[in-house]
């Protein structure tokens, strides 16, 4: 974490929340809210937004119900009126107006209220989405600034702007630190400068800058500086290029704009030189991130064959929870989409009233109407990436429920719903991302070919489709095996066929089958457990299938708790579409959204060239036979943690001993997992300086995923934070890495920092 600038202060109320906003000073005035949970749970709750503007808690009117508060930084969006199922619900009960919805980062469920008044609910819509603006804006310094801040409030018990040394005591323990009470007595002694035996303001900042010293940082920056003082442009440059991998015609350049940038003394950036302290800002900004900063906006050739991309895929996105008992709500296509996610999954069923439901079927799990589901994908498809997005319908409709199905797609997506092939487009290959942008295209059976011949496929055959697609659960315990629940009489609608144009669902019978069959547009879907022994027993042939044919895994029926397999052999065998349970947070998810996070967040990454050529060598399982074979030593110094925070729901006091695990997955031959020795009792600053090394045999292929445990003798290790990101996307040198909760949101400002180095073997 970088120190606090060199005139730093506790940030004042008003530079925080914009003191002299109206709406702002209404919502610190607070105001009584009704939090609603449902068409008959609604409660009245006093919200207000605290002195730091960063913060709001509420409580109940009844006596003695404690607080409860949120942070501005964990709200990611605010919507109006009616716009969640909830609000709908309620609809006739409370004007727009007066309702909105806070939607909060991860997987934590949003907030729905309504306000006494539409001008008050005004007051917070504007307000609150001030707040989180300035809060996104806020640069590195700032929030350094307010994060001091929130801790000094957390240990100021007593709220009279001071800490006694008993408070420090406290804090250091909320901050994870276990320090021997005389070298933190000393601390707070050195930053009493007042001499009242209390910090306040400056005084706390100082104290923090000592506890927070870098002799990391510094053993290094010694290091590099001849005079021990400050870096010279030259030697700054030379570190650039020498340590960090910067070109060399580019070194003096960035080394200016970076002294630019991160320099806080003016007088040093005059004189392009760097301070200790500017060395620190540049190692903890995304330039001295472990992620490589060109690689996040979209930087890949999208004009390929859609089949020759990595596609980011959500199987049953219509659940919050679990797949026997679980809710069901447009919010997790909402969620999906907004994780940058382009195919989605819609089981449909008939409902009543003629109106076709959405659930998982012969199940509890609550059913939500299919034209809310088009009407979310509608709104959110392409609010965070421009390429299209697959809606993968499995169909269990009567005939007229199907019309209503093609008119509902029609009616509300309008343009951008895909129905005939696009002009110009190669007659025998799909389409690529480019060509489809803002498109939806529609996966599922289709009558006839795309060719138009009109010969329709016979009725076995897409009964035999149905079954292989579909066929998920064993019948006990309230499962079900879903592929049989229709005769092979079921009829298709050819409104509903005509909507599938180059995502026709077909079975998967052989490799030899589909190279003599082979149409460009069509899709076989696997479950895990057949993907998986293709893999282990065709993984070659896997590879060259992907090259032209799109293939969709999803997981086995029998995972009832909506957990996740392991991606990673998918991806191996080029499989476009592994459908994944986004609600699900594990390790599994953490590969995806690694894996997903270069290229713009698009959710279309380009498979490594030796994928995508039908002629080519590679297999999974024995990659040195391929041309393409460019094993590559990576070694990873973990030097040191900071701000690591606490393990969810851990005892008062209690302070993590933290370990570092580096894990490569990979090709098999790839997979490893080394770890660090664990640190006793300080997850504020530990230190480790541990080399780990790697052989990785297909780089192009691999994530290599930072998991940081608490150490436990007793039980299983718990999850303290990880950053998961592949290979290819990372950089070499002394870099910094963001930690993610297991939801997924940044940990900020917990990091590692990390060596990091790869070279060739010395014998290729």
């Amino acid at each position: 974490m970088a120190s606090p600038r060199h005139n730093s202060r506790l940030p004042a109320c008003g530079e925080v929340d914009g003191d002299g906003d109206g709406d702002v000073r209404a919502m610190q005035q607070g105001a009584t809210l009704h939090k609603v949970r449902s068409s008959h749970w609604k409660r009245p709750r006093f919200f207000q937004l605290q002195e730091d503007g960063r913060n709001i808690w509420y409580r109940s009117h009844k006596p003695g119900q404690h607080r409860s508060s949120f942070s501005i930084s964990e709200v990611e969006a605010v919507r109006e009126g009616h716009q969640s199922e909830i609000l709908q619900s309620i609809a006739d009960q409370f004007p727009a107006d007066r309702c909105f919805t806070l939607v909060f980062r991860g997987r934590r469920g949003n907030l729905d209220l309504v306000a006494e008044s539409g001008r008050e609910a005004g007051h917070w819509v504007r307000g609150l989405r001030k707040l989180i603006e300035a809060d996104r804006n806020m640069d590195q310094r700032e929030k350094l600034d307010h994060w001091i801040s929130d801790w000094f409030q957390k240990a100021d018990k007593d709220k009279d702007g001071r800490m006694n040394f008993k408070e420090v005591r406290e804090l250091l323990k909320m901050m994870n630190v276990n320090m021997n009470e005389d070298h933190s007595l000393r601390l707070f002694k050195m930053a009493d400068k007042s001499q009242s035996s209390t910090l306040e303001g400056e005084e706390f900042v100082l104290f923090y800058k000592a506890l927070t010293k870098r002799d990391d940082v510094q053993e290094l920056f010694t290091h590099l500086s001849a005079d021990g003082e400050t870096l010279t442009l030259e030697e700054f440059a030379g570190f650039l290029q020498s340590e960090q991998g910067e070109p060399r015609e580019e070194a003096e350049t960035n080394a200016k704009d970076l002294i630019t940038r991160y320099e806080p003394s003016e007088t040093a950036r005059r004189l392009y030189a760097l301070t200790l302290d500017g060395f620190l800002m540049y190692l903890c900004s995304p330039e001295g991130s472990i992620f490589e900063l060109r690689h996040g906006p979209v930087y890949q050739d999208m004009s390929q064959p859609l089949c020759h991309y990595f596609i980011s895929s959500s199987h049953n996105t219509y659940l919050l929870e679990d797949q026997l008992r679980g809710h069901s709500s447009v919010e997790g296509y909402i969620r999906a989409l907004k994780k940058g996610c382009r195919c989605v999954e819609v089981d449909t069923w008939d409902g009543p009233h003629q109106e076709p439901v959405v659930y998982h079927g012969h199940t509890l799990t609550s059913k939500i109407l299919f034209k809310d589901v088009i009407a979310a994908v509608n709104t959110y498809a392409f609010t965070v990436s421009e390429f299209p997005v697959i809606v993968s319908i499995e169909n269990h409709c009567r005939l007229e429920q199907q019309q209503v199905m093609a008119h509902h797609l029609r009616s509300i997506l309008g343009d951008k719903l895909l129905t005939c092939p696009l002009e110009g487009s190669p007659p025998n290959a799909l389409p690529s991302p480019q060509d489809l942008r803002r498109k939806v295209l529609v996966k599922g059976k289709r009558i006839g070919w795309l060719e138009g011949s009109g010969q329709a496929l016979d009725e076995g055959s897409e009964e035999e489709e149905e079954v292989g697609e579909t066929e998920e659960e064993n019948g006990r315990n309230g499962t079900r095996r879903r592929g049989k629940i229709h005769s092979s009489k079921q009829q298709l609608s050819r409104e509903l066929s005509d909507c599938v144009v180059y995502c026709k669902t077909v079975p998967f019978h052989s490799f030899k089958h589909s190279r003599a069959h082979y149409k460009f547009y069509e899709i076989s879907s696997f479950t895990e457990s057949k993907a998986r022994k293709l893999v282990r027993e065709y993984g070659g042939e896997f590879v060259r299938h992907n090259t032209w044919q799109l293939s969709r895994v999803y997981p086995s029926g029998l995972r009832t708790d909506s957990s996740n397999f392991h991606p990673q052999d998918m991806w191996n065998s080029g499989c476009q579409i592994v459908a994944l349970n986004f609600q699900s947070a594990g390790e599994e998810m953490d590969l995806n959204d690694g894996r997903f996070s270069p290229n713009g967040h698009c959710g279309y990454l380009l498979k490594p060239v030796f994928m995508r050529s039908p002629s080519g060598t590679f297999h999974p399982d024995r990659p040195q036979t391929s041309t393409a074979y460019r094993p590559l030593n990576l070694t990873i110094q973990v030097i040191s943690g900071q701000q690591l925070p606490k393990v969810t729901n851990s005892k008062p006091g209690w302070i993590v001993d933290p370990l570092v695990r580096v894990e490569i997955h990979g090709v098999a031959m790839d997979n490893a997992k080394l770890e660090t020795k664990y640190i006793d009792n300080n997850g504020f600053n530990p230190v480790w300086g541990e080399t780990l090394r790697f052989t990785v045999h297909v780089p192009d292929l691999a994530l290599v995923r930072f998991l940081v445990e608490d150490y436990d003798l007793a039980s299983k290790n718990d999850f303290v934070g990880q950053f998961t990101l592949p290979l290819t996307s990372m950089k070499e040198g002394y870099r910094h890495v963001p930690l993610l909760s297991q939801d997924g949101t940044p940990l900020t400002p917990a990091s590692l920092f990390v060596h990091v180095t790869m070279l060739p073997p010395a014998d290729t």
